[in-house]
């Protein structure tokens, strides 16, 4: 029997599974909801559901990952009871992780393509609203979407085509260090413009009256989603690492490791985008325009501003990559174990479908731009919408359930895999918390997300 792909390192696993994680819902996302529920509160808040929420969901896909040592459907497969049907959630966590990457792949095109411009000095003499105009003349070009889309799948699969060793592990240990280095450069830089310190009290130093004008129950609402969807847990993107992964160290402090440099990025995001908007006068609740229309507005009128844009988005793409060949290696793990096929089999017939499951998102604002799906929801909304809304809470609740009552896989064979080894050790009285307030707070996030509270 064919001994199954492992990390090389215990630093390879942690970047990748961080790489997985860290995408753009970290520097897109995270600022513009941070700016639009009031900041600092929003922040703190984030935190502790990172904490009571996030952490615990990444121990369970983990485990499942390690104790089966196999992809997710055949993970269910070998720790459920005789004749459950667990493992039928598995094929949904697989059904996730196409959907998210067909638009994912689309969105990591725009980085692409965004850092090639500010590379190039398509920015250079362009001013205020013509910087706007650069956004909608690359989403109203198939081909340009079409063709970044094609190199972030193309260049995904052949990073993967390698061992987990020698292509997933390496190229992602080499990008997540880039990545942290720049990082730290960006925010340096945005802490030395003028007027950045009203950015970081807005970001940082927490003002009640701001949540109120939100609603306090909003501001907790969207700290709880943000928190979840950051690691994208409940659709197996984590799990497929557990798999690779050795007994030497517990679960809970490799996903305090993970967790913590998710949020490390998160946060220095925010001090890179923040004191750069106080320093001009821009509104930090853009929405999702910040970062394609707010910040290169900043950037084209700042000082050296080519570099610093194209060292952002250099930033951006190594952000969005790093998930892309993450999810790419569950989906090509998942047809090795589910199908028997070889890793090159699977990386060629997977890489051809993803070319062509994408087109559509790469050609939602052009050609397709009529095409709406859920409601007056485009292509790449509808497709976010069915996977952050829907896959990721219940498939969340459906990897707890099955780790922590009697007809899964049970709590104390969960607790034994996720304490094995040394580290941080899950305590037994969480079982109460797992099983009666948990399941609360993620059907809480699955309502919201729904309909909304307000």
């Amino acid at each position: 029997m064919k001994k199954r792909d492992s990390f090389a390192t215990r630093l390879g696993f942690i970047m990748v599974s961080a790489g997985c994680a860290i995408g753009i819902g970290n520097v897109w996302k995270f600022p513009f909801i941070t700016g639009r529920n009031g900041g600092a509160f929003f922040v703190l808040f984030y935190l502790i559901f990172l904490l009571i929420l996030g952490i615990p969901v990444m121990t369970m896909e983990l485990a499942v990952g390690r104790a089966s040592k196999k992809s997710v459907v055949l993970g269910y497969k070998a720790l459920e009871k005789p004749g459950a049907k667990w493992h039928i959630h598995g094929w949904f966590c697989i059904a996730g992780c196409w959907l998210l990457m067909m638009y994912y792949t689309t969105v990591s095109g725009w980085m692409l393509g965004y850092f090639w411009k500010f590379l190039t000095g398509r920015f250079e003499g362009v001013e205020g609203e013509a910087v706007d105009a650069v956004f909608g003349e690359m989403l109203s070009s198939p081909a340009q979407l079409l063709i970044l889309m094609a190199i972030v799948v193309i260049a995904g699969f052949l990073v993967c085509s390698f061992s987990v060793a020698k292509g997933l592990e390496k190229v992602t240990t080499v990008m997540m260090v880039a990545l942290l280095i720049l990082i730290v450069v960006l925010a340096i830089h945005s802490l030395t413009l003028p007027g950045a310190s009203e950015g970081i009290k807005f970001y940082l130093l927490p003002d009640i009256s701001k949540a109120l004008d939100v609603g306090i129950l909003n501001v907790l609402a969207a700290a709880m989603n943000q928190a979840f969807f950051t690691l994208s847990l409940g659709v197996a993107s984590i799990e497929i690492f557990g798999s690779y992964m050795s007994d030497e160290h517990t679960l809970t402090g490799e996903s305090i490791r993970i967790v913590s440099l998710d949020t490390f990025v998160a946060i220095v995001s925010g001090l890179i985008i923040f004191p750069a908007c106080f320093s001009f006068n821009v509104a930090p609740a853009a929405g999702p325009s910040l970062i394609f229309v707010t910040l290169p507005r900043i950037f084209a009128s700042m000082a050296g501003g080519r570099i610093w844009g194209t060292l952002f988005f250099l930033f951006m793409v190594f952000a969005s990559f790093s998930t892309v060949i993450a999810v790419f290696e569950n989906l090509i793990a998942s047809n090795i174990d589910n199908f028997k096929w070889s890793r090159v089999k699977s990386v060629v017939i997977s890489g051809i479908a993803m070319l062509i499951l994408s087109a559509p998102c790469a050609l939602g604002y052009n050609l397709l731009s009529n095409v709406h799906i859920i409601g007056a929801r485009d292509i790449l909304d509808s497709e976010d919408f069915i996977v952050s809304n829907i896959l990721l809470p219940v498939g969340a609740l459906i990897f707890l359930l099955f780790c922590c009552t009697k007809w899964g896989w049970g709590f104390d064979n969960y607790l034994a895999e996720a304490n094995k080894g040394s580290g941080i050790k899950m305590a037994r009285w969480f079982r109460h918390y797992f099983r009666f307030v948990m399941p609360v707070l993620i059907l809480a996030i699955f309502i919201f997300g729904l309909i909304g509270i307000g």
